[in-house]
């Protein structure tokens, strides 16, 4: 928890709606012929996990990361969505999708939404940071971006802390490429853009970290200085917002 100099205080939480590849034993049958899609991007944000912790770890946050594959459900999907459930969970008979709800779906939403309100009780401003990863090629279509960073544009204190993030991690390491609201929008159906719906733009920002999977699928050294990278922008963000408020100019640094 960081705090400004005019007494208002920030909290943390990390999640990770993509972190698991796993299926229970009770589907192997009906996922026998998913096993090449769970090893892919399909199964699992590849590298989300191991970043997500590091970054719960540096901050002394809470950690919330989903145990099943997204390709069982999808926790950053809401309950009506057609993309909650895959091709191979959505041929599961009814009352099986909704038990699939009840003990992986809604205990990840209904966890991270309760560690706001009780974050909430003692700060000012939750800052929820939600980790991800996105395939290079996606479609035959080349991601051009190494970072990204989902948030919405309507809401001027995620806005403000996206584009502080952006420019203290770019003076970090300007080799980087990094877009905002992207690979997606920062407004597409998520966890983040629910808990909008619950908590006012001023005290709630959620922002989605989306890093291209090339990193984690490649050699450990410069994925290890990238996870450097990105930990050390957001403690410097956060320092930021303490010292100035988020219209601060980012201080230049080396890179890492």
């Amino acid at each position: 928890m960081m705090q400004r100099r005019d007494g208002e205080t920030i909290a943390v939480i990390v999640s990770c709606e993509h972190a698991s590849r796993l299926v229970p034993k009770r589907f192997e049958d009906a996922f026998a012929s998913a096993r090449d899609a769970l090893a892919t991007h399909r199964g699992s944000d590849i590298g989300a996990l191991e970043l997500a912790r590091r970054f719960a770890k540096d901050l002394d946050a809470p950690l919330f990361a989903t145990r099943v594959s997204r390709l069982l459900v999808d926790t950053n999907r809401s309950h009506t969505s057609k993309s909650l459930f895959s091709a191979w969970s959505r041929e599961l008979p009814a009352h099986e999708r909704e038990r699939i709800v009840e003990e992986h779906w809604r205990p990840h939403r209904e966890a991270v939404e309760g560690a706001v309100v009780s974050m909430l009780e003692t700060a000012d401003v939750v800052l929820h940071w939600s980790v991800h990863s996105f395939t290079p090629n996606l479609n035959g279509d080349e991601r051009r971006a190494d970072i990204g960073l989902l948030y919405d544009p309507s809401r001027t204190a995620e806005r403000e802390f996206a584009g502080c993030y952006a420019r203290i991690l770019a003076a970090i390491d300007p080799a980087l490429r990094i877009r905002k609201n992207y690979p997606y929008r920062g407004t597409s159906d998520g966890l983040t853009r629910h808990l909008r719906t619950r908590f006012a733009a001023g005290r709630y920002l959620g922002i989605e970290l989306e890093v291209n999977q090339r990193f984690p699928l490649g050699q450990q050294e410069p994925w290890v200085r990238l996870q450097r990278q990105l930990i050390g922008a957001l403690r410097d963000s956060l320092e930021t917002y303490r010292q100035h408020g988020l219209r601060a100019p980012a201080t230049t640094r080396r890179s890492r």
